[in-house]
């Protein structure tokens, strides 16, 4: 096992060392090899828009039960496709295949799935640019496209 350098001039060799294992860590390789960005469908915007193609009931992770009401999306900007969560009672049914969604993320931890529903890392905003609490609610009606 390699030793710690000790002494007065040792700064310099600590330096070296410090620089050729960093690649080992996790972290530094994340950011140098930029691997975040690649997986990432949004490419690191808050929020991105996208035609629903289908909707989908996801089941709840254990010890959770039910159906999590989803949909299917294809991004505008880069044709990927992602599952994003409609959130509230009744959202679903707002929600119709081709409509224009915008979606933001779930909020789970380090930007990954949150709370019971697997792999499902956004959720959907607003439905043909208008606020899908709003319509959920009964307040404004929804545009058509």
């Amino acid at each position: 096992m390699a030793r710690k350098t000790k002494g007065l001039f040792a700064a310099a060799t600590l330096e070296k060392k410090r620089k050729r294992f960093r690649k080992l860590q996790k972290s530094f390789r994340r950011s140098f090899y930029e691997t975040r960005l690649q997986s990432d469908p949004l490419k690191k915007a808050p929020q991105a828009r996208g035609i629903v193609l289908e909707k989908v009931g996801i089941e709840a992770k254990q010890p959770n039960s039910g159906i999590r009401k989803c949909v299917r999306i294809q991004l505008i900007k880069n044709g990927k496709q992602i599952t994003a969560f409609a959130p509230g009672d009744g959202a679903i049914n707002h929600i119709d295949e081709h409509d224009e969604v915008t979606v933001q993320g779930i909020g789970g931890a380090m930007g990954r799935a949150m709370g019971d529903i697997p792999g499902v890392r956004w959720a959907v905003v607003k439905v043909n640019n208008t606020s899908l609490e709003m319509v959920r609610r009964g307040r404004i009606e929804k545009k058509k496209r």
